[in-house]
């Protein structure tokens, strides 16, 4: 298969393809009329969605090429492509791909077009803008990953915000207007005092003719400054990423956003846009500033904040009377092993922190897509409301369970594979902060399978649950890929560790290499 690939030049053209085709497929969409065709469920179907599913599934298929393509023996970036945008600026449009950007590439396109099919029957009005910002949104989401030019990833950074906040603010829910001016004003700030800090790195190594100079490249291989300079540089990346994980207590814009986006936004939030932070930390913070990453007090600042969001996260889910709030803050504590996994720095420990973005994306998507299904069908996401409802919607309570089990972590589950790796690695070198996380698996144990039991399994004593109609096809086609995904990440996760082990040993000896030097530094003076 790769060496088909390469006969037709796939690495040369896929990756720009990747970002063009959203946008073509937005273009086409809004140049559609309003009236659709068809019927279902006595709703109008507009054509819009039918094309968006089509090109969103033409994206998938596309991008799977990059994992028959990739090879893990080969260290750096594959599939690259770099030409000039900005000369005046030192700006240059350079795309690549990695271990780590391979993943969330797959994650990202696997994801819309399962997104697409869960809004099928909840969105009814401006449906072309609805799925033309779909379509922009993963644009500037797939930039972020690919980005190789830090100019260049902060325009992909800034470009996916806006479709998110007119799809939060257009077809969210009662309080939509604030969920989505806070969502904007919470991820666009700090992201302003990373833009001053990309502008200081670029005028800080500038090119032999002097323009500016922001490749991803050039920077790590250039000093980005030491000392005071390097500690400010890391705090402006720092708020932009921690912002967009979310860590504790900068958390709070995640659990109105989830609650009021439509359900497709809920999954791509959950499922995708969380992961920017974090991949931000992997990407540009830690290769570019080691040093004061890993300065003893910085790093221990944020691994107990990680491991405080992992415990508040599960403590708080655990008393939410609204079934999408405790899916939303069940996310704190499952980015907190993320951000424990990044900052402990073994292999095992940054293996199972990618692997617990991926599972993280897989499950939770699935839970909501589950709470939209349940919510069209009786228009709460209370859990009082429900009550014993596995008599009536049998399939719906049996895919729950299971993926209720595989966000617990059940061995077996895509879920346990993560977050045992974060934990073996962290225990190497924070001991006690492993084990004090360990306990947020018993907490997230407690809320789901008590929300389950009060949900699925007690009595069916409220009239309006009787007659609940079960998962339909479609529904049960759009669970049944990720059904498949958690059973094959629990199983068999081997060939996702082996492409991902290079770029994460490479960051690694990177970042303890210039704490060795800088150590060596100081025993010297």
């Amino acid at each position: 298969m790769a060496n088909l690939l390469n006969s037709i030049g796939y690495n040369a053209w896929v990756l720009p393809a990747l970002l063009l085709i959203p946008l073509i497929g937005a273009v086409v969409i809004l140049l559609l009329p309003a009236t659709g065709e068809g019927i279902d469920r006595g709703v109008e179907t507009p054509a819009a969605r039918t094309v968006a599913f089509w090109i969103f599934l033409l994206e998938f298929i596309v991008s799977l090429g990059l994992w028959w393509s990739y090879d893990p023996a080969i260290t750096g970036w594959q599939a690259g492509v770099d030409f000039s945008w900005i000369p005046t600026w030192g700006v240059r449009f350079t795309l690549g791909v990695d271990g780590i950007a391979l993943m969330m590439v797959l994650l990202t396109t696997f994801i819309m077009p399962l997104a697409v099919l869960g809004s099928w029957t909840s969105v009814r009005t401006k449906t072309r803008s609805y799925y033309a910002l779909l379509l922009i949104l993963t644009t500037g989401m797939l930039g972020v990953f690919l980005a190789r030019d830090l100019f260049l990833f902060y325009v992909m950074w800034e470009v996916m915000l806006v479709p998110m906040y007119f799809i939060i603010g257009i077809w969210g829910g009662e309080r939509r207007i604030y969920a989505s001016l806070k969502f904007f004003i919470y991820t666009m700030l700090p992201s302003l005092l990373m833009l001053v800090a990309i502008v200081y790195l670029g005028l800080h190594i500038r090119t032999a003719s002097g323009t500016p100079d922001f490749s991803y490249d050039h920077l790590l291989s250039a000093s980005t400054g030491t000392g005071r300079t390097a500690l400010w540089l890391f705090a402006a990346f720092f708020l932009a990423f921690a912002v967009k994980v979310p860590m504790f207590p900068l958390h709070t814009w995640l659990p109105d956003a989830h609650v009021e986006a439509p359900t497709a936004g809920s999954v791509i939030l959950a499922g995708i846009m969380l992961k920017m932070g974090t991949f931000g930390f992997l990407r540009f913070a830690l290769p570019l500033f080691p040093g004061a990453a890993m300065n003893p007090t910085v790093r221990m600042i944020i691994l107990i904040l990680a491991v405080i969001g992992i415990i508040y996260g599960a403590l708080v889910a655990m008393v939410q009377p609204d079934f999408k709030k405790l899916v939303a803050y069940s996310s704190v504590s499952h980015l907190g092993f993320v951000m424990l996994g990044i900052f402990a720095l073994t292999l095992q420990s940054v293996q199972g922190a990618l692997m617990v973005m991926i599972n993280h994306g897989i499950s939770t998507g699935a839970l909501f897509l589950l709470v939209g299904m349940i919510y069209e069908r009786r228009h709460t996401r209370l859990i009082e409301a429900y009550g014993g409802i596995a008599r009536v919607v049998p399939l719906f309570a049996a895919i729950l369970t299971f993926v209720s089990l595989s966000s617990i972590g059940l061995p077996g589950t895509n879920g346990f594979v993560g977050e045992f790796l974060v934990l073996l690695g962290s225990f190497q070198t924070y001991p006690v902060l492993a084990i004090i996380a360990a306990t947020g698996v018993i907490f997230a144990a407690a809320y789901l399978l008590w929300a389950i039991q009060r949900i699925l399994f007690n009595s069916l004593d409220k009239p309006d649950n009787i007659h609940i109609p079960d998962l339909n096809k479609r529904e049960l086609g759009l669970l049944i890929p990720l059904l498949v995904v958690i059973v094959w990440l629990g199983v068999y996760p081997a060939p996702v560790l082996r492409r991902m082990e290079p770029t994460s040993r490479m960051l690694i000896d990177r970042v303890e290499g210039h704490t060795a030097l800088a150590l060596e530094s100081e025993v010297t003076r």
